[in-house]
């Protein structure tokens, strides 16, 4: 098969920017592009061997879609994709599925198998470059695509499921099975780091390679976990310095460089740093994917929120997290509200119909819209890991955000942290309950932090942010917060005595019980107060 010149390439992504542009000026074109998608989607679910049993045929709207079938986790679908990792044909979705992406969700939780099928994979192919082609149209030019795409993620190698034989199915990384499924032209023009290093898992080895390879490179474009990009740019800048003046930042070793698209967690912690790392002048472009879909993608300035994704093969639904209640989702369904239904600044519980077959599936996250025309919204957190041991309701965006609010008074850069509950203890005398915040800060700063003062600071902010915090603080029901603040590297060895140091896993940012937290004392030594 030929492959276009990247000449023509330039050419053509000049003219779908302008075409993106236009598209995103149009008015109240989401809703409809929603109700298209679920007739395409029921369309292909009437062919299967589960669905019309489950309630799902041609030609449901949206109002009746939400009662003709109930709210559903992965627990709900692992029967039917274990038969389709056997090799069953039109099961959840028509024809076999050979790939699987492997998923957790976070760094705690049983393991998933999502299908990744023909019709998922054009999904990707069409979210990642609509992703871009939003980047292009909000700085007004196409210059992004005449370098190359350093993806810093998961390695791509994928592993036979043994279980399957005869059939041949791979499960991995998603990132694994979207680089082997790349369109010739990207794979040729714009994708690095290269197949071979790509599929390598050792982080420490991969970066290196990475840096050998990259640095001479004409790179545009960098996108990965915040955490694991500055561990790339120290690499690079380091590999500069060899007989030369070391580069300030990687504009200094890569020119062009002008995006850094980021997701997965929140950057605010990170921001600042990167900055420095960058370059003055790098894009910062941030977009919302999950191993079961490319949900959204920022379209604007940050702070107004990212752009959902209506026209790219998902259909959505929001299930008030005042509705929401894990153990009784068969009985919820009806109470979750298509995009024509939601509003500002009510918390949503994420529901996604995808072409895997996966029908009102409850993802785990939690959004909140910040405007309805166009749609844009945020992530706020996940359903499992709030913390609200004593009633408070705390998400994770709030926790985020009163951390990085008070570290960025100071001019602390943080590495990780976690937020537990600390429950009432007559040995030590403590009546009433309060969080525990495990903070790891990176070392080097003007002004040593104290972890009294982090504690009464992010007390206030917190109160700022949530009214039950609030209330349960001024009512008597919490105490003021506790700090420990651990030495560097308390959370690497902890991601890696899970398994998961490298690549797109992440730490828990909260949780109601203290499964990570009193993982954390044993590393540290701390004793329960």
């Amino acid at each position: 098969m030929s492959v276009w010149p990247k000449s023509l390439i330039t050419i053509g992504t000049g003219l779908l920017t302008a075409r993106t542009a236009s598209r995103l000026r149009r008015k109240k074109t989401a809703v409809g592009d929603q109700e298209a998608t679920l007739a395409r989607l029921t369309a292909q679910f009437a062919r299967t061997s589960f669905w019309p049993n489950a309630g799902i045929g041609e030609k449901l709207g949206p109002d009746a879609f939400r009662t003709a079938t109930p709210l559903r986790t992965y627990e709900g679908f692992a029967p039917a994709i274990e038969k389709m990792k056997q090799g069953q044909a039109d099961v959840l979705w028509p024809d076999t599925c050979a790939f699987y992406a492997v998923s957790s969700g976070t760094t705690i939780g049983r393991t998933k198998f999502l299908p990744v099928t023909e019709g998922m994979l054009a999904h990707f192919r069409k979210a990642g470059l609509d992703s871009l082609l939003y980047y292009t149209a909000r700085v007004g030019n196409s210059g992004v695509f005449r370098g190359r795409h350093l993806f810093l993620g998961g390695a791509t190698k994928l592993s036979a499921i043994p279980e399957s034989k005869p059939f041949q199915a791979y499960a991995g990384d998603l990132s694994g099975i979207t680089a082997l499924n790349l369109p010739p032209w990207v794979e040729k023009h714009l994708y690095e780091p290269g197949a071979a290093i790509a599929q390598m898992a050792d982080w420490p080895a991969k970066i290196a390679a990475i840096t050998a390879r990259t640095s001479s490179l004409d790179i545009s474009l960098l996108a990965g976990i915040p955490s694991w990009i500055l561990i790339l740019a120290e690499a690079l800048r380091a590999h500069s310095a060899q007989g030369k003046a070391r580069a300030s930042n990687l504009q200094g070793i890569w020119p062009n460089l002008e995006c850094l698209v980021h997701g997965g967690v929140p950057i605010g912690p990170f921001a600042e740093e990167l900055r420095a790392a960058l370059g003055p002048g790098v894009n910062f472009h941030e977009v919302y994917p999950a191993s079961e879909a490319f949900i959204a993608t920022q379209d604007s300035e940050a702070i107004a929120g990212l752009r959902l994704m209506t026209d790219a093969g998902i259909y959505y639904e929001f299930l008030p997290m005042a509705d929401f209640d894990a153990n009784n989702l068969a009985n919820i369904g009806h109470k979750a509200v298509p995009l024509a239904g939601v509003k500002v600044g009510i918390d949503y519980a994420l529901l996604l119909t995808t072409p895997a077959g996966l029908a009102r599936y409850v993802i785990g996250d939690i959004v909140r819209f910040t405007s309805i025309e166009p749609p844009r919204l945020v992530y706020a957190g996940r359903t499992q890991l709030q913390l609200s041991a004593f009633g408070e309701h705390v998400i994770e965006k709030e926790l985020t955000d009163a951390l990085t609010t008070v570290c960025r008074r100071h001019q602390w850069n943080i590495v990780n942290f976690h937020v537990a509950p600390l429950f009432v203890n007559s040995t030590t005398g403590q009546t009433r309950g309060r969080h525990e915040w495990w903070i790891e800060l990176k070392p080097g700063t003007t002004f040593t932090p104290a972890g009294p003062q982090l504690a009464a600071e992010l007390d206030v902010e917190l109160q700022r942010l949530n009214d039950d915090y609030e209330a349960k603080r001024l009512g008597g029901g919490l105490e003021a917060p506790f700090v420990r603040l651990v030495m560097p590297g308390v959370f690497e060895h902890w991601l890696r005595h899970q398994g998961k140091w490298g690549g797109q896993n992440k730490t828990p940012r909260c949780r109601s019980d203290r499964l990570i937290a009193d993982a954390l004392a044993k590393i540290t030594l701390f004793a329960r107060d």
